[in-house]
């Protein structure tokens, strides 16, 4: 077996696939490896002429292909098979070897990899990858993190395979540490929050303004032409204008409303209160799938408790007031993410460029849109921005809209519509813009039934005071 490899891909699913054939079509010879021999013959079988590419039967075979320093590419599920499997490569590895887990896991997983691997001589990379099946195939927002000199060797691939943008592939190498998996697990939050606040938009024309389906779909392929221009507007359009081949009713009406979720928007509500970073529209996000899965005990309580009475239309131009609720409330959604990514950063000290972050997500990633050339000139004109609503062109649009965005969330509280992530960015932006929050009878309250203690509006910042209630 030839043993000029420059990357050994493990675990052929279809993800590991497609990037094997990716690496492969741009001109690297690889090794692809699975534990079932049956996934590399298929993988094998979609092998295109001038392709080099190798299968391998076992991690000693695999090693045995590859250059020096050898790069092993994980695609594992996240958790317990990911240290397997790296357990069964290393004893076929040498120091300055590295391995990449480019699946979805937990940045604590990739902190403690990284550390582990190291104090033993070898490398860790952990790379987000971004774009789905369609992404790894013909080119993904890639987000590595780890040792500079990984990311250096790596380069030359990532580079080739990744998304290109008017601005270069979309990779950057991260930051160190976890730098990549934290930054691919934030991307997974802003797009739970993406995707639920399209949903929220969804419910409102259908059962606010009556639309139908073609009409929904015509009304997104319109926005899609404007500041709201992104992937998941694009999908939105599609599946909304889709059939089902069985019924002929429309496709989305006969797919269960209960959404599933693998982990990682769960992970960055955690990792949020962890750094006391408020997350409200992903939060939000996350708790609507929850709620979407107590599908039996809905039914039920659907035929308890009654909503509102309110019927009849709404005052005209509503559908252009929700387009401009939802882009004010990504703007929110965005800034959380971000915020929190800077707040990992500075305790972590990974060296993350969030206008580098914002680039990288422009192309081949499921939150790619417009809008993100919007975050990257807002973080080049000020590389220290606080908070992206901060910026005078995001925040300056919040302002100027907000009148839309309040009317909606009015509307849908009037008509008993949910919107929990789109309600959750308005009062993000209500407390962050306000400098008084009722906060000060909470802190009252803790120092009654606690002595707690507080800090007094006349008295310096950092001297604490106790009252005898």
């Amino acid at each position: 077996m030839p043993s000029n490899s420059q990357i050994c891909v493990v675990g052929l699913a279809v993800m590991g696939q497609n990037l094997a054939l990716n690496i492969a079509r741009n001109g690297f010879p690889v090794t692809v490896y699975n534990r079932s021999f049956g996934k590399t013959e298929a993988t094998l079988a979609r092998s295109q002429e001038g392709f080099r590419m190798v299968g391998a039967k076992t991690p000693a075979e695999a090693c045995a292909t590859l250059v020096r320093p050898r790069k092993v590419l994980l695609l594992v599920k996240a958790g317990a098979p990911v240290d397997a499997t790296i357990e069964t490569f290393l004893p076929h590895l040498q120091p300055g070897d590295m391995i990449i887990d480019a699946g979805n896991s937990h940045p604590d997983d990739t902190e403690r990899r990284s550390l582990d691997l190291h104090q033993r001589g070898f490398r860790f990379v952990g790379m987000g990858v971004s774009g789905g099946e369609e992404g790894a195939l013909n080119g993904p927002s890639l987000m590595p993190g780890g040792e500079r000199s990984a990311f250096d060797e790596l380069s030359p691939i990532l580079q080739k395979i990744a998304a290109q943008v008017d601005d270069g592939p979309c990779v950057t190498h991260v930051g160190t540490g976890a730098a990549g998996h934290f930054v691919k697990m934030v991307h997974n939050g802003i797009e739970y929050g993406d995707m639920q606040l399209i949903a929220e938009c969804f419910d409102l024309m259908k059962n606010v303004l009556g639309m139908s389906h073609a009409q929904m779909a015509d009304a997104f392929a319109e926005w899609n032409h404007g500041f709201l221009e992104s992937f998941l507007i694009e999908i939105t359009e599609r599946i909304l204008r889709a059939e089902d081949p069985e019924t002929g009713r429309p496709m989305v009406e006969v797919i269960l409303d209960k959404a599933g979720q693998k982990g990682t928007g769960r992970w960055t509500s955690e990792i949020a209160l962890r750094y006391g970073v408020p997350v409200p529209t992903m939060q939000a996000a996350v708790e609507a799938r929850y709620l979407s899965a107590m599908k039996a005990e809905r039914v039920r309580a659907s035929e308890r408790l009654g909503g509102p009475t309110t019927d009849g239309k709404v005052d005209g131009g509503l559908l252009g007031a929700i387009r401009d609720a939802l882009y004010c409330s990504k703007i929110c959604s965005y800034a959380q993410g971000l915020d929190l990514i800077a707040k990992a950063n500075a305790d972590k000290d990974w060296g993350v460029n969030l206008g580098e972050v914002a680039r990288i997500w422009k192309g081949g990633c499921i939150i790619r849109a417009r809008f993100l050339q919007s975050i990257q000139e807002a973080f080049h004109r000020q590389g220290k921005l606080p908070n992206l609503l901060l910026d005078d062109g995001l925040g300056g649009f919040l302002q100027q809209n907000q009148a839309a965005w309040r009317r909606v969330v009015a509307v849908a509280a009037e008509r008993g519509i949910p919107v929990l992530a789109m309600a959750g960015s308005l009062s993000y932006f209500d407390s962050y813009r306000r400098a008084v929050l009722p906060q000060n009878l909470t802190q009252a309250q803790r120092d009654l039934f606690g002595a707690h203690t507080f800090e007094r509006t006349d008295k310096p910042a950092g001297e604490f005071f106790h009252h005898e209630w």
